[in-house]
């Protein structure tokens, strides 16, 4: 399955296909022309970050909405994408994506972990009070 970056229709001047404000992109993966999953909105600093070419967006596919199950916009040839204009580019400074990464994942991590505890209380708490699970 691919990711792609994905823009509101809402967002796209439609005379020149042009995303109008790209910090309102997002990750998603698409099934059967539907959004199947979504990320939150990208992070400036590494998708429209000229010291950073490594992830920049340039094109997005374009979707009716943000939400699970949305349409997305296709044609005879397939998605329809708007482009992201050049002027949306700025210096943000070099991105060490590999503290980044691994700053998500402990991050992950940790909130698994606090999800757990709290399952984990809620259940002692019902056992305690002489409930089901």
């Amino acid at each position: 399955m691919q990711i792609r970056h994905c823009v509101e229709e809402a967002n796209v001047d439609k005379e020149d296909m042009k995303v109008i404000d790209p910090t309102q992109v997002r990750h998603v993966t698409v099934l059967a022309g539907k959004i199947d999953s979504m990320s939150g909105l990208v992070d400036p600093a590494s998708h429209l970050n000229l010291d950073f070419p490594d992830h920049r967006v340039t094109t997005c596919i374009i979707a009716e909405k943000f939400e699970k199950g949305a349409p997305v916009q296709m044609d005879d040839n397939g998605m329809i994408f708007a482009t992201v204009d050049r002027s949306a580019y700025k210096h943000y400074g070099t991105v060490d994506y590999t503290q980044r990464l691994t700053d998500m994942i402990k991050a992950v991590q940790k909130k698994g972990m606090m999800m757990a505890e709290t399952k984990s209380s809620s259940a002692s708490d019902k056992k305690k009070k002489g409930l089901s699970e």
